[in-house]
């Protein structure tokens, strides 16, 4: 506790509540590396292909917390594949994010519903895995699965959220959920975008908005796959 207290003493927080929330961060950090030593961690998630259950059991943490404990290992001298991370609610809000594999999240709102991490909440405990392409051709291999939030007593509910994992398709071959997809085959892509003001993919089914950037055009006498989309425009 000291030693983070001098840390973050040397940096200027714009309010106190910014600093108790970057302490809070820095804290559950170090209870993470407590749990999960990096090198043994390392070791582990290379013998296991990045298995988080396998990881879960092995070092008796949560889903969660291995998901965000793989997205940290990344010392230059021993490496681990570059993830990104999600965790979403059912309406949709992010409530952590993080992008080291080079995926865009969207900062407030909600991200592309096509975005496995929304579908997990269809099957939930189980571990859905995808192959997502972004509207610049960047493929990435993403997982997702649901996980309670909470302890309460008998009857209570328990939040449920997903959560979303994911890294770039070159590491394919290192991550244990791929051994069942053909990453190289275009026909089992998902086609994604960020969110659907930023996505400028006309023939999406499940657009709920129109693109900020892009025109398009309404008529009243046809429809195509979205009331924004016609099918001259598609």
């Amino acid at each position: 506790m000291k030693d983070i207290d001098n840390y973050l003493s040397k940096f200027s927080f714009p309010s106190e509540e910014s600093k108790k929330l970057t302490k809070v961060a820095l804290l559950n950090y170090c209870g993470a590396a407590i749990l999960m030593p990096y090198k043994p961690f390392h070791a582990e998630c290379k013998k296991l292909k990045y298995d988080l259950e396998l990881l879960q059991n092995t070092f008796a943490t949560s889903f969660e917390q291995v998901a965000h404990r793989v997205t940290c290992l990344q010392d230059p001298k021993l490496p681990g594949i570059p993830f990104h991370m999600l965790r979403v609610d059912m309406a949709g809000n992010i409530s952590k994010r993080f992008s080291l594999s080079g995926i865009d999240i969207p900062r407030y709102g909600g991200a592309c519903p096509r975005w496995n991490v929304y579908s997990a909440f269809t099957r939930p405990g189980v571990i859905q895995a995808a192959v997502s392409k972004m509207t610049n051709g960047e493929k990435y291999v993403c997982i997702a699965r649901t996980v309670e939030k909470g302890v309460g007593r008998f009857g209570q509910s328990k939040s449920i959220l997903s959560i979303g994992l994911g890294c770039d398709a070159k590491y394919a071959k290192d991550f244990v959920y791929t051994e069942n997809i053909n990453v190289s085959d275009k026909t089992t892509e998902i086609p994604i975008g960020v969110s659907c003001r930023t996505c400028d993919r006309l023939d999406c089914p499940q657009r709920a908005f129109p693109p900020l950037h892009k025109k398009f055009d309404v008529d009243i006498n046809s429809r195509g796959v979205s009331v924004y989309v016609n099918d001259k425009s598609s």
